[in-house]
């Protein structure tokens, strides 16, 4: 079987084609493109794959702006961080969506779609089923939360959120604005909550958001100083033994469970 990977990122593509290999071994991996000008180009010269591994955010735009400009007849499964466009995916030829950071059992179950079902058939019942199959997995992470606030309740979106940490048992959300909501929850819960794709429990004491992160400094013992671009209260330290699983979220290699 012959695959093309489309992701920006070359980490991200590369740790995506060695989770392809260990799955899926008689796949080939033929070419990698990194934005929607050069998709287009290899779209337009050259005979399609059998596959198509997709990434949305692109360095020069959305892919979805590949389909307006070139005809592409083969599956795509896409690959992002970001839910939003799940419904959008299936307007195309998608036989999956997933969510960074990506695990061999969920490539492997789009790879099992992708065996089961032929795209000639223009199989609308797959497509409504797998996107039932995605409304139903976002309902469980919260999109907004509402701040009490004296007699009212602020909305606030997750994506505003820099980081959580905790503080005389309560749960403070710091925003990319620096403006900070107090909860009545505690990162447990609030933890629960959140995509684990966008957000990684760095300790006890804090949450961080994946678009925060600036750098990361080694520490001692193996441990790592995670950096933000908004200022904490004090250093963010992953202990040793998280400090691989946060690399592996970080990067999209994740093959954890």
């Amino acid at each position: 079987m012959k695959a093309v990977i489309v992701e920006d990122e070359y980490v991200a593509a590369k740790s995506l084609e060695r989770l392809i290999d260990k799955v899926d071994d008689s796949i080939s991996i033929i070419a990698v493109l990194q934005s929607v000008e050069e998709s287009v180009e290899w779209f337009s010269t050259n005979p399609p794959p059998d596959v198509v591994f997709m990434d949305i955010h692109l360095a020069d735009g959305d892919s979805f702006a590949i389909f307006d400009k070139t005809e592409i007849r083969c599956p795509i499964i896409f690959t992002t961080a970001y839910d939003e466009y799940a419904l959008k995916a299936f307007e195309v030829n998608s036989v999956d969506y997933l969510l960074k950071p990506i695990n061999k059992k969920s490539l492997s179950k789009a790879l099992d779609k992708l065996n089961v079902f032929s795209f000639k058939d223009n199989n609308a019942d797959l497509a409504e089923k797998i996107a039932s199959s995605i409304r139903k997995s976002k309902s469980s992470h919260k999109k907004h939360f509402l701040i009490p606030y004296k007699d009212k309740l602020i909305p606030l979106a997750v994506e505003e959120i820099a980081f959580i940490y905790t503080e005389y048992k309560m749960a403070r959300i710091v925003c990319f604005d620096k403006q900070t909501y107090t909860m009545d929850a505690s990162l447990d819960e609030l933890h629960k909550q959140l995509n684990p794709s966008l957000f990684f429990r760095a300790n006890r004491q804090y949450i961080v958001s994946h678009r925060a992160i600036t750098d990361l400094t080694v520490w001692f013992g193996g441990r790592l100083s995670v950096n933000l671009s908004v200022e904490t209260p004090e250093r963010i330290i992953v202990s040793r033994a998280r400090s691989s699983d946060f690399k592996k979220w970080y990067t999209g290699n994740s093959d954890l469970q």
